[in-house]
């Protein structure tokens, strides 16, 4: 598959679907389960190997426990530089793509070049075989594009995964086909999350985009120039602060039925949140290049939509804008008027994201008559106080999308939770100067903020998902999860897309 906008960090460079056989160089991981049972070709590491297997478990008092693991290097008989038992636990509760995680996390700085995930004997699904590669690369990534200099054993080694199933062929195709792509996808959002705002900003993060036309997505960009003719003054009210252009970027593939009104994707990119007028702290502000993670979500499903060649119609569209605070940024009490026409009190000018999302969904609805729309958006603190970062929160006017989305959230490991919306939040938002505010007060905030956003959806199906506690992560616990940027969103689009539209 061609990548447009090359991956800034090292990646795998070969990934191969094996049969059941012994790894012969390199390192090599097994899962090991409840009571120490041993499967496929694990079982015939050398002529003594069994033996010195066994010993090692038993001076490790090693059983199979999930979390649990013992290291054997250059165990006797085999080629190997060193073997890793992983405990699974049960084996009925076996995740491939978390196994493929670990095993990566634990020898990805061995010094190998190849290493071997051994799961054949265990019968597993295509996708499941598919998906230990992707938990694999997604531990393998790192962002070290600006360091000059990396502390040893910092940098991963490994070049070559070998992925040996029962059934290698499938396997293949399940990552070739959907897995693999989608995987890409995520990586690039990582990329772009990562990314730091002087190099990655409106007009230069536009110019990425528009590189895509070369997977076949068309591609259009519109300036400020543009986007005040069409009277999306919420959008580029946010931008007007700083001397970077805000920019519109439209993408859209078309791979489904001709007659197929499209499914459309919007994601909030804000390339760098200073809050504007209304400052936030100086304390961890330099994270706020992260802002765009919605964006970033959306350019990585887009990517793999296309690359995977999704038999759906499907428009994806990102507003870029820079929230600064200079002499020409919008004040606090400012009234604009959105492309919609309904006016908005900015009482505060660090709820910008829903001002750019507001001009994005109104483009959306007006120009593609979408049968549902997806906004996506690093939106709110309030949903970090409310799930954490374990779960974004879904927010929709459709039980039957909502219901969708459960579905494609269960599938693809990225976790959503369906938060409420009424007409008694609604009334928080209203202005006694213009048709509404852009905040409504401490309470519910994340509430708040999706019953402004439903204002600009009419009676389009429509979910809104604040990713703001799961696009980007200080502390990580999840072995896939490797730096700030974790290009949340990319697998359930994906997922979503293919369950319902393909």
């Amino acid at each position: 598959m061609q990548d447009v906008f090359a991956f800034e960090t090292k990646r795998l460079v070969k990934i191969i679907f094996v049969a059941s056989e012994k790894a012969s160089a390199g390192v090599a991981g097994v899962p090991i389960f409840d009571g120490g049972k041993l499967f496929g070709a694990a079982k015939s590491y050398g002529s003594d190997s069994k033996g010195q297997l066994a010993a090692a478990m038993k001076a490790g008092h090693f059983c199979g426990e999930k979390g649990t693991s013992v290291s054997v290097y250059a165990p006797t008989g085999s080629k190997l530089a060193g073997l890793l038992l992983k405990g699974a636990g049960e084996r009925s509760k076996f995740d491939a793509e978390m196994f493929g995680a670990e095993v990566m996390q634990a020898l990805r700085v061995s010094g190998e070049k190849t290493l071997t995930l051994h799961l054949d004997g265990l019968k597993l699904s295509p996708d499941e075989g598919a998906r230990a590669a992707v938990g694999a690369r997604l531990a393998a990534y790192h962002f070290f594009k600006y360091r000059t200099k990396l502390p040893k054993r910092r940098e991963t080694t490994v070049t070559t995964l070998r992925v040996s199933v029962d059934d290698p062929r499938k396997a293949r195709a399940a990552y070739q086909g959907f897995h693999g792509p989608v995987c890409d996808g995520q990586l690039m959002a990582r990329d772009l999350v990562n990314e730091p705002a002087n190099t990655l900003y409106p007009k230069s993060y536009a110019a990425r985009i528009k590189k895509f036309e070369k997977i076949g997505l068309k591609v259009e960009i519109l300036g400020e120039k543009k986007m005040k003719e069409l009277g999306m003054d919420a959008l580029v009210g946010v931008g007007q602060g700083s001397r970077r252009e805000s920019q519109l970027v439209v993408m859209r593939w078309n791979g489904g039925k001709k007659a197929d009104q499209p499914v459309c994707l919007i994601g909030k990119g804000v390339t760098f949140d200073t809050g504007g007028i209304s400052l936030k702290p100086g304390a961890g502000m330099w994270d706020m290049k992260g802002d765009m993670g919605g964006s970033a979500a959306v350019v990585g499903a887009m990517h793999a939509i296309a690359t995977r060649k999704a038999k759906a119609n499907v428009v994806g569209i990102v507003g870029l804008a820079e929230n600064m605070p200079d002499g020409n940024a919008q004040n606090p009490g400012d009234i604009v008027t959105s492309m919609s026409g309904q006016t908005i009190e900015v009482q505060n000018t660090d709820a910008e994201g829903r001002l750019v999302l507001a001009d994005a969904l109104w483009y959306a609805k007006e120009n593609f008559k979408p049968q549902v729309m997806v906004d996506l958006a690093t939106l709110t603190g309030a949903i970090l106080v409310a799930l954490g970062h374990e779960h974004a929160g879904l927010f929709s006017n459709s039980d039957k999308v909502a219901d969708a989305f459960a579905t494609a959230s269960a599938g693809s490991t990225e976790k959503t939770w369906r938060m409420p919306l009424a007409a008694e939040y609604d009334r928080l938002i209203d202005s006694p100067v213009a048709d509404m505010k852009n905040i409504g007060g401490r309470a519910a905030g994340s509430i708040t903020a999706a019953q402004f956003l439903q204002r600009f959806v009419g009676e389009i199906p429509w979910v809104h998902l604040d990713i703001a506690g799961m696009a980007m992560k200080n502390t990580r616990l999840d072995p896939r999860e490797t730096t700030l940027g974790t290009g949340f969103g990319v697998r359930l689009l994906n997922q979503w897309i293919a369950e319902n539209y393909e």
